[in-house]
């Protein structure tokens, strides 16, 4: 099938970065994978995987903790910052990524 419709995106740059190392490695182009999204999206009628919010483990998960296992967490929480167990977040947050 000729491919005669152009489709203009604007992404997150560290997304699509990300997304083109991982389709590179698969010798698949981008333009490729987008086709083969679209074409899914038609054969099952809706986005061909589940979209919901992650779950939080119920050891951070404060939805679900009571009021007193919160203010524990939260006084641990303190007493690391006062010892000086902290990261630096922008650090921490790029090596979280690095494991998507």
């Amino acid at each position: 099938m000729e491919k005669t419709t152009t489709l203009n995106l604007r992404v997150n740059p560290s997304v699509k970065q990300r997304a083109e190392d991982i389709l590179s490695q698969l010798g698949i182009p981008m333009s490729t994978a987008i086709d083969i999204y679209l074409k899914q999206i038609s054969m099952v009628g809706g986005i061909p995987f589940p979209v919901t919010l992650p779950k939080a483990p119920e050891s951070i998960n404060a939805d679900i903790m009571s009021s007193d296992e919160l203010h524990e967490k939260l006084k641990k929480g303190y007493a690391d910052i006062e010892a000086g167990n902290v990261q630096n977040a922008a650090e921490a947050f790029a090596v979280f990524r690095e494991k998507l």
